[in-house]
């Protein structure tokens, strides 16, 4: 059902968002990869995904939070593959401390790459999926968009707001064959993670499963990670047919989080 569908995926030259991304290319999908990381580094990683799975793969370095110039990547993106059909919207930065100590324009920094982004990516995409009568929207929200979480503001507040997104967009769509929702993952090993517990293995004199454990403790009953492939599966799940009657939902991939 995906084969020759385009889907682009913010923040995918790592992590959740690079195994989404070769989800999607597995299925058929031709990619826009996006990333802050230099191009010479993940460029090649799209040109593999391209030849494994016999897709297009592009990436396009860029900072989010630069309105004009993720329009411009866009509108190129729109025009080089004729629409995106499929959206994606995983970037993020991250923005540590009590609200006193916050810089306000980094406050405003992460609005821009979590939040604006994301609307200014369904803004250009809506049109084509109107137009083609199919699309789907996901927005990679986080089990702290349904919690809170100490010296994070910036974050736990985007990442609720995407939810508040995920609902407006999925009513005006909802007599269309177009879907918006939104994934919460937990406690994902990704590079935030791992510097985490690398951290605290050098703080406390411990060995990695030991900082691993208390990284994890009280943040979900089966103290393990939850794989980014998982994350993928579920995305794609909710491009496919069976995944059509979903929308506007928020849905878990956090091992027992957030019924803890």
């Amino acid at each position: 059902m995906l084969n020759g569908k385009t889907a682009l995926i913010t923040g995918s030259s790592l992590g959740i968002g690079y195994a989404v991304a070769e989800k999607f290319a597995s299925l058929g999908c031709n990619l826009v990869m996006h990333g802050i990381e230099d191009e010479g580094e993940i460029a090649p990683k799209a040109d593999a995904l391209a030849e494994k799975y016999g897709v297009e793969a592009v990436y396009e370095p860029l900072d989010l939070g630069d309105g004009p110039a993720l329009n411009w990547m866009l509108i190129k993106s729109l025009q080089r593959f004729g629409g995106i059909d499929i959206v994606v919207n995983n970037a993020v930065t991250r923005v540590f401390g009590a609200i006193e100590d916050t810089d306000p324009d980094d406050w405003d920094y992460a609005v821009r790459v979590n939040l604006n982004a994301a609307f200014r990516t369904i803004h250009h995409a809506m049109p084509g999926m109107k137009q083609k009568g199919w699309g789907r929207i996901i927005n990679m929200s986080s089990i702290y968009g349904q919690i809170g979480a100490l010296d994070r503001a910036s974050y736990v507040t985007t990442k609720t707001a995407l939810i508040g997104l995920t609902r407006a967009v999925a009513l005006e769509v909802a007599k269309l064959d177009i879907t918006c929702n939104a994934v919460a993952p937990g406690a994902v090993r990704a590079t935030n993670a791992d510097n985490a517990i690398h951290r605290l293995m050098d703080e406390h004199g411990i060995d990695e499963a030991q900082a691993t454990a208390k990284f994890l403790d009280g943040k979900n009953p089966s103290g393990r990670f939850a794989a980014a492939e998982s994350v993928a599966e579920l995305c794609a799940f909710l491009c496919s047919d069976a995944g059509r009657d979903i929308n506007g939902a928020v849905l878990p991939v956090d091992n027992g989080w957030a019924a803890a």
